[in-house]
């Protein structure tokens, strides 16, 4: 499949870049929606987001990989769905150094209250709008 986000105007593009936040939707055992806002990157046809490994997004993706991610703004929505896979602590280079630069974070760092972090690496299956509202 073609990616989308390389065809669209230059606004979107320039929102996925800066943006901070994008609200992800998990799945529950139950089957209902667990929603969240969360920081992110996206690069290399992917949203890249950071969690710890125990927190219930990360516990949600794993028993059930789908999950949908919007953009907060209502009047210009940029919604995907896609598939998740959690990454341990072989992150790519260019993704912590994205995080570092977006966030002042350093996402490969050990955390002093111990927790453990995981990458959600989201491989988009479709873009449900790209940027303009009906």
């Amino acid at each position: 499949m073609s990616d989308l986000a390389k065809e669209w105007e230059p606004a979107v593009r320039r929102r996925l870049d800066e943006e901070r936040n994008v609200w992800l939707c998990t799945i529950r055992p139950d089957g209902s929606a667990h929603v969240t806002p969360v920081w992110f990157i996206h690069r290399r046809d992917r949203w890249w987001i950071c969690s710890d490994q125990k927190s219930v997004k990360v516990r949600n993706v794993r028993r059930e990989p789908r999950v949908s991610l919007a953009l907060e703004d209502g009047r210009s929505p940029v919604v995907a769905e896609g598939s998740a896979t959690v990454r341990g602590k072989d992150f790519p280079g260019d993704i912590v150094a994205a995080f570092e630069r977006k966030y002042g974070w350093d996402i490969s760092a050990p955390d002093a209250s111990g927790r453990e972090y995981v990458l959600l690496e989201v491989q988009v299956r479709r873009w449900l709008m790209a940027g303009t509202a009906p």
